[in-house]
């Protein structure tokens, strides 16, 4: 379970640190990822920053159950995104579904592993 966790996380981190990076230079990488600056991509670029910051302070101090929150918010969003979007076929979108089984994964893992425990039922 702990080695499937820091997997996660680090991959959470080792994504999200060039994916912010270049959103906040504006690079014309992003443009044509995720289209033109909107609204909407700054407010995804905050909600990326959030996870990354939760990915690096969960990497340093586990949290189990606050793991398994942060994954499963992900895994939610990630799964939804080609319906979102519309297609299967856009990079962010593949990136998403491949990211999304890793977390599926661990996710698995701490469940089986914690059960009941990781909502509080014993």
């Amino acid at each position: 379970m702990q080695t499937l966790i820091y997997l996660s996380l680090i991959l959470n981190i080792a994504v999200l640190v060039p994916i912010v990076v270049l959103m906040v230079v504006k690079s014309p990488l992003v443009d044509t990822a995720w289209g033109s600056f909107t609204a909407a991509r700054g407010i995804l670029l905050s909600i990326y920053f959030a996870i990354l910051v939760a990915s690096i302070v969960l990497l340093l101090l586990p949290v189990t159950a606050f793991i398994a929150a942060l994954l499963s918010v992900q895994v939610i969003y990630k799964v939804t995104t080609p319906f979102t979007v519309g297609t299967f076929r856009n990079p962010v979108v593949i990136s998403n579904l491949v990211i999304s089984a890793v977390h599926i994964v661990t996710l698995s893992s701490i469940v089986s592993s914690m059960g009941t425990e990781l909502v509080g039922l014993t």
